[in-house]
C-alpha cells in the first residue's frame, strides 16, 4: 500500500493507493483561508499544513483500517512555488507567499535587470515572476532584512511537510524547477542565479528525482502521524508535475488539461522546450529523463467560485452548471476575462485585470455562468496556441481537476479546443500520482511509464460539436485582455 498527500491551497489531501492501482482510501483537511493584507498578498502558515497533513494522514489510515507499518512508502505532492523560509533550528519565520502572491513584481524587474532576461532563460528556462519562490526571497530581502538575515533553510509548501515527517531537507527536481534557482537543462541548481541574486547554496535542499528515495520517516515523524518510522519517502513532485503522473502525461505528445483553482495545460516532452519570449514555463518532469512546459491561468476555477461566492451564495456548482446548459455556446455575446489574480500563460502580467464584456439587459445570471466556463477555456486554449507556435506536438487531451467532473464543462473545453478531449476511469488528482511515485520507488512498478499503463485507464471521449462558433468567439475574446491593459494603464 502506498500513501500519496497532497498539501493544496485550500486543504491537504492524503490517498492509500495499492498495487493495481486502486485508490483504498482517501481523507481530506481543510486548511485557513489564505491571508491577504494587501492586493495580491497570498500568505498560509506552514505549521496549519502540518496539522491538515497529520489529520488527513490519520483519517486515511483510520479509514482503510490499516496500522502504519502496513503503508511501504510515502510520496508528497501539493501547491508549487511557495517560499517557506525557516532559522538553523527549522523553525519557521513568517509565514509563507504561496504561489498566487503577486507584490513581487520590482524584485522581478531588479532580477532581470542584474542578470539579463535573456540570459535567465537560458540559465533557467523561464522569465522572472511573481509566482517563483526566488522573487519571493528578493521581498523578504528588501522588506524584511532582520528576518532574511536568519534563513538558514528554504522549502516549498509538500517540502515543508515533508520535514517534519522526516527531519530531512529535500525538494523534487519538478518542483525545483518552479523557484527559479534551478538549471532547468541541466537537473541542477543554478549557482550563477543563486549568486547574482545573493542567495547562499547552503539555504537549499538537496535535489531528488520524482520517484526517488531522499528520506524516511523519523521517530518525531512516526509520533506524530502513525506512519512506522523507516518507512521510505520519495521526493515527490510540486502538483502540475504529480498531477499528469496520476493522469498518465508521461511520454511526447501527451497533453492535460486541468481545471482547479487554476488553469493548467501541461505537455511532456523528451527534451527542454524553451520559449524565448517566457510564456511557457519549462520544467523537469516528475518522471526522470522528462521535461514539460506548461501554461498556468492563474484565475481558473478560482473564476467560478468567486463568481457563485459573489452573485449566488448558497447555490451549488452543479446548480449552476444545470442552469448554463440552457445557454447557447458562445454565451450569446457575454465574453469573460479570468484575469482575478493577474495573469501568466501567455500575458506575464500580474496587473491583469477580470471582466465580463458585451454584458446587455437581456443577459442572465446562466449566461453569465456559462460565459466563466468558456473564458477559462479559452485562456488554456492560449497555451494550446502557443504550443502550435513553438511545435510541441499535441495527440490527445485528457482533462482533469473540478473542469473535467462537469458535463458541460467537458463539452465546453472539447468545442474551445477543437479536439476530442478524454475522461479518465479515475482521476484522483496529485495525491494519487503521488502515490505511484513513491510506489515507482520501491519497486512496486519499474519506471513511471509502466506505473501509468497499468494504473491510468480512460473512460470515456468527448467530440467537439460547437467548434466553429467557439473559433469566432475566441477569435473575440484574444481582443479582451489588449483593451483592458489600455484601460488599466490609462
Amino acid at each position: 500500500m502506498f500513501l500519496g498527500i497532497d498539501v493544496g491551497t485550500g486543504g491537504t489531501r492524503a490517498v492509500l493507493v495499492d498495487r493495481r492501482g486502486v485508490v483504498v482510501a482517501s481523507a481530506a483537511s481543510e486548511h485557513a483561508p489564505i491571508r491577504s493584507e494587501h492586493i495580491g498578498w497570498a500568505e498560509q502558515e506552514p505549521e496549519d499544513w502540518w496539522r491538515a497533513a497529520r489529520e488527513a494522514i490519520a483519517g486515511v489510515m483510520a479509514q482503510a483500517e490499516l496500522a502504519g507499518a502496513e503503508i511501504q512508502s510515502v510520496g508528497l505532492t501539493g501547491q508549487m512555488h511557495g517560499c517557506v523560509m525557516l532559522d538553523a533550528d527549522g523553525e519557521v519565520l513568517r509565514p509563507a507567499l504561496i504561489w498566487c502572491d503577486q507584490r513581487t513584481q520590482p524584485e522581478c524587474d531588479w532580477l532581470e535587470a542584474k542578470i539579463g532576461r535573456k540570459r535567465l532563460i537560458e540559465l533557467t528556462c523561464n522569465p522572472a515572476l511573481p509566482n517563483f519562490t526566488l522573487t519571493k526571497l528578493l521581498w523578504v530581502r528588501t522588506h524584511q532584512p532582520e528576518i532574511f538575515a536568519r534563513i538558514a533553510h528554504v522549502l516549498c509548501p509538500k517540502d515543508y511537510v515533508r520535514y517534519r515527517i522526516t527531519g530531512e531537507f529535500a525538494i523534487d527536481m519538478q518542483e525545483a524547477s518552479g523557484t527559479l534557482l534551478l538549471d532547468v537543462a541541466h537537473r541542477r541548481w543554478s549557482k550563477e542565479v543563486a549568486e547574482a541574486a545573493g542567495i547562499p547554496m547552503s539555504w537549499l535542499p538537496e535535489l531528488f528525482e520524482g520517484p526517488e528515495v531522499c528520506a524516511k520517516v523519523s521517530d518525531a515523524g512516526a509520533g506524530a502521524t502513525g506512519l512506522a518510522a523507516g518507512t521510505p519517502v520519495v521526493a515527490g513532485a510540486g502538483d502540475q508535475g504529480a498531477g499528469a503522473v496520476g493522469m498518465g502525461i508521461v511520454g511526447p505528445g501527451s497533453v492535460s488539461a486541468t481545471i482547479g483553482t487554476s488553469g493548467v495545460v501541461f505537455a511532456s516532452t523528451d527534451k527542454p522546450t524553451l520559449d524565448p519570449l517566457g510564456r511557457l514555463h519549462t520544467f523537469c518532469h516528475a518522471a526522470p529523463g522528462l521535461w514539460h512546459v506548461m501554461g498556468v491561468t492563474n484565475g481558473a476555477g478560482l473564476s467560478l467560485r468567486w463568481f457563485r461566492d459573489t452573485f449566488a451564495p448558497g447555490v451549488s456548482y452543479d446548480e449552476l452548471s444545470a442552469e448554463a446548459a440552457g445557454v447557447p455556446a458562445g454565451s450569446d455575446g457575454l465574453l469573460w476575462a479570468p484575469y482575478l489574480f493577474g495573469e501568466r500563460t501567455p500575458h506575464l502580467d500580474p496587473e491583469a485585470r477580470a471582466a465580463f464584456v458585451g454584458l446587455t439587459a437581456s443577459h442572465t445570471r446562466a449566461h453569465c455562468v456559462r460565459a466563466v466556463m468558456e473564458g477559462v477555456a479559452f485562456s488554456l486554449r492560449d497555451t494550446l496556441t502557443l504550443f502550435a507556435e513553438l511545435g510541441i506536438p499535441v495527440t490527445g487531451i485528457r482533462l482533469g481537476g473540478g473542469g473535467a467532473r462537469g458535463v458541460l464543462w467537458r463539452r465546453i473545453q472539447a468545442d474551445v479546443y477543437g479536439r476530442a478531449v478524454e475522461l479518465l476511469a479515475a482521476e484522483e488528482g496529485g495525491a494519487f500520482g503521488a502515490a505511484l511515485l513513491a510506489g515507482v520507488g520501491v519497486g512496486a512498478w519499474a519506471t513511471m511509464e509502466t506505473a501509468c499503463a497499468e494504473t491510468v485507464h480512460v473512460a470515456q471521449s468527448f467530440e467537439p460539436r460547437d467548434s466553429v462558433r467557439m473559433d469566432e468567439a475566441y477569435g473575440r475574446f484574444r481582443r479582451v485582455y489588449p483593451a483592458l491593459r489600455e484601460i488599466g494603464r490609462a
